[in-house]
């Protein structure tokens, strides 16, 4: 069992990312984690690729930076080419099935999840397949709790955009557990508290 995890969002600036980031730090705290980040954009911050570190400890974060990270979650082509490289060997990608289109050949595991068709076609929103995503990352790797990741999400959220969001995370969060049950090889072990391996903790 880990005692630190590194995690790369990324995609293009206007999807999200940062927020993600954001809500997924949150999440770990209220777990009783330590939770550190920071993110960067390309020149142009609508439509370049971004990404959004996270460092999530049992212990104080010393470096809040990710240097190579355990897991990386990708929501654009371009975000996914360029971080990639970057990936642990043990390590996993998760990325989104309608906008990436993964490497061949390579040694860490790819994990498809639909998650912008999920938040267009059953939530006719794709602004929250940011929300249906880090839901599916939540449930998928058990790296926070499910009642975290809802609490930190809807108070991120402006109070009009709370239903369609939590709606987001509810779709998220049964795409995640399908492609668990799916997998035919383990996870890596990345639970750092009690509460995140419980979906319904």
């Amino acid at each position: 069992m880990k005692e630190r995890i590194e995690i790369r969002l990324c995609g293009f600036g206007g999807q999200g990312i940062v927020l993600m980031g954001l809500v997924l730090g949150e999440a770990a705290v209220r777990d009783g984690l330590w939770a550190a980040g920071s993110n960067s954009y390309g020149a142009q911050a609508r439509g370049s690729a971004c990404q959004s570190e996270v460092v999530l400890s049992r212990a104080p974060v010393d470096y809040p930076r990710v240097l190579a990270p355990d897991l990386l979650v990708a929501l654009s082509q371009e975000a996914y080419e360029r971080y990639v490289i970057d990936l642990q060997k043990e390590g996993v990608a998760v990325y989104d099935a309608g906008l990436v289109k993964p490497r061949g050949g390579l040694p860490q595991p790819h994990i498809p999840v639909d998650a912008t068709r999920t938040a267009v076609e059953g939530l006719s929103q794709k602004q929250v397949a940011n929300m249906v995503m880090l839901a599916a990352v939540a449930a998928l790797t058990g790296i926070v709790s499910q009642k975290a990741l809802l609490g930190a999400a809807l108070d991120a959220v402006p109070a009009r955009l709370r239903e369609i969001n939590q709606r987001a995370l509810e779709a998220g969060f049964r795409l995640g557990e399908s492609a668990r049950e799916g997998l035919s090889y383990p996870l890596p072990d990345w639970t750092l508290c009690e509460a995140s391996a419980r979906a319904d903790a």
